[in-house]
This record gives C-alpha cells, structure tokens and sequence, in this order.
C-alpha cells in the first residue's frame, strides 16, 4: 500500500485547500479551472486544450473505468494538475489498462484528492480563474516564495507545446482538408475521416504558402490551449488563407483565431466554459443543442462582415460566427464531443457539403 503524502492547492487569492498528493509527486503551478463532465475523464486528461491548467473535477469520483490508451485524445497529456474529490483504487472495466494513478506517475502530472471540490468550483465561480500551486511543502512555502512562482507562471507558449513538429497525411478518397494543428484533439481528426476526408496535417506555425502548396478544397481549424492574441503569427496565416476566398471551418480556439483574423476582438470569460453540458441556441431555427466546451476565451465586438450564428445559453456569450458573404463560419463548441453529447456532429456534414457547393460554383 502506498504511504499517504500530504499536499495542498494554494491559490492566488489566498484560499487554500490540503488533500492527499498522488499521480507523480512534484509541485506545479497552473491556472485552476474546473470541468462538469460526470464521464471522460480521460479524454479531459488528454485533451490538449488544458494545456497549462490545474484541472478540477466537479464529479465526485473519477477513474473507476480505469485507463485505456485507444481513447487518448492526444500523444499525451498536457495539463499541469489534476484535483479530484476521491479517485478510484481498484477500477473495473475489460478496456483498463491502468488505473489513473499510474497514468498521472507514468506521464509526471501531480495530482490531489479528498478536498472539496464543490468548495474549491465555488471558490473559482466567484473569483473567476486564477493561478494555483500544487505542492507538498505544506505550511512551508513563504508569501515570498508563492508571490514569485505566480509570478513567473506563463501559458503563452501552450501551442508551441502542443503542436506537432512535422506535417503528416490521413489518406482518404474524399474531401481535402488542410488542418491546422494548434493541439488538436484525435476525435476531430477521427469524425473528419469517417467522412472520407484526406487529412494533410500541418504545424501550427506553419506559412500559408506551405499549406495551400497541397492545393487542398478546405481548411480546417481545430481546438487548442491559450489564449490565441498569444500567437498573432498564427492569426496573419488565418488572415492569408481566408483571402483565398477557400471554404475555413474553426472549432474552439480555431474559432477564435477566425474571428481575429477577420476583425472580431475575444476577451476572458471569468471562469471559462468546460464540461458536456453546455446548452447553445442555433440563431437561425431557434434550436438549443447540449454541447461539450472547453474554452476560456470567448469572441466578442464583431465586425461588420461578421455575424453571430450561436449563442450560449447561459450566458448570452457567442459561440459561433460566420462571413456574409465568404464561406467561412466557426464554432466555440466541439461538434466531436468526446466526452460529450453527439448532437451537433451535423456540422461537419454541412461544412462538407458547402466545400462541394464551392467547387461546383468554381466549375461553372
């Protein structure tokens, strides 16, 4: 049986919360952001789009269906912390590969239990997010010492951490994407090729010359960690690829890059969006789909040649936009879910069949 290691989550504001330390045991700094999901904590572990944050769980128990390495949503993960309620010992599923323990130790992300993590989301609801400590010298570190590690805690290198090195291709018979890769999730990736498409994956860094060089019939901007002003290269090769007058899908931080580039301005919300149970209105048929989210920006100020296609409905903030008169719309939430409700997968459908409406514009 392994020894207990006290540890606790201090946060900048001053509260403080001790637990036990588990996973691989090394203080961290991170933004402390929490999650509604009640399943899929492992896709939430991978998903790159934490990338630089202390993730708290609301749910009370987690990692009692284990580890399975085939549903990472990523080649690992990236997030600094993880804060959960109780975790499972002894996890019981045919899939599990390992408990969730192990799989924190194996990939060297601290992790916390047995605090309480409604008091701690309560904390964060009405403080909005803010930056954290992980650590195990409990009562020892010295206002001094806390001052300086908040101080010196940057997230704005998250997608330089989480792209890719090197372009690859996903072959397919159908329709071709140029995806940019910010730190894509796998289930986009996944969704896209069910549908046939030939993937040409690029860095997220890289020229809108290199892209456009495989002569694709679409791009594709996926989710990502950060704040997207951070990487404003990025946005000036959304800005080239859009002029092309070629279709461009954004999801997440895909989205917000969009929105940039064409003129739109994106703010802090105060305690971000995460969770499946995100409820957004369709402005056109008035429809509210459930969605999965995972986002601490959020568009705002549109241009004029933008306009608003959803809305949150919790709190009236924009979660999706498109061109008047270009073939480009985005997305906040995750049409791919994972974990998540499937209800907005139709959106992949429908940027499809706009790709072939403009190519068969284009032969006229």
């Amino acid at each position: 049986m392994k020894k207990t290691v006290k540890a606790e989550l201090i946060l900048e504001n001053g509260v403080r919360f001790k637990g036990n330390a588990f996973g691989y045991i090394k203080e961290t700094v991170g933004e402390v952001v929490f999650t509604t999901g009640m399943t899929g904590y492992q896709e939430t572990l991978t998903d790159p789009s934490f990338a630089g944050q202390i993730v708290t769980m609301t749910y009370p128990l987690i990692g009692n269906y284990g580890i399975n390495l085939e549903d990472m949503e990523s080649r690992k993960p990236f997030l600094k912390g993880f804060v959960v309620r109780e975790k499972c010992e002894v996890p019981n599923n045919w899939r599990c590969e390992m408990d969730i323990d192990n799989f924190l130790y194996q990939n060297k992300i601290m992790g916390l239990e047995n605090i309480d993590t409604r008091a701690l989301t309560r904390v964060l609801r009405d403080n909005g997010t803010m930056r954290g400590i992980i650590t195990t010298r409990v009562d020892d570190l010295t206002p001094s010492q806390i001052k300086q590690k908040f101080d010196t805690y940057t997230n704005a290198y998250a997608v330089k951490e989480t792209t890719i090195d090197e372009p690859y291709v996903i072959s397919g018979r159908g329709t071709h994407l140029a995806v940019l890769d910010c730190g894509i999730k796998h289930g986009i990736l996944r969704d896209l090729a069910k549908r046939g498409c030939k993937l040409s994956v690029f860095p997220a860094f890289t020229s809108a010359e290199e892209i456009l060089s495989v002569n694709p019939d679409a791009i594709f901007l996926g989710n990502g960690p950060g704040d997207p002003k951070d990487i404003p290269d990025v946005v000036e090769t959304v800005r080239k690829l859009i002029d092309t007058g070629m279709p461009v899908l954004g999801i997440c931080l895909g989205h917000q890059l969009i929105s940039l580039a064409l003129g739109c301005n994106t703010t802090r919300l105060k305690f971000g969006h995460h969770g499946g149970n995100h409820p957004v209105k369709d402005l056109k048929t008035g429809r509210v789909y459930i969605t999965s989210q995972n986002h601490e920006f959020v568009v705002s100020d549109l241009s004029d040649d933008v306009e608003a296609t959803f809305i949150n409905v919790n709190d009236g903030s924009i979660e999706g936009i498109r061109h008047k008169t270009k073939p480009v719309y985005s997305v906040q939430f995750h049409p791919e879910a994972s974990p998540g409700p499937l209800d907005t997968q139709v959106l992949f459908d429908r940027f499809i069949k706009m790709i072939e409406e403009v190519k068969s514009h284009a032969k006229r």
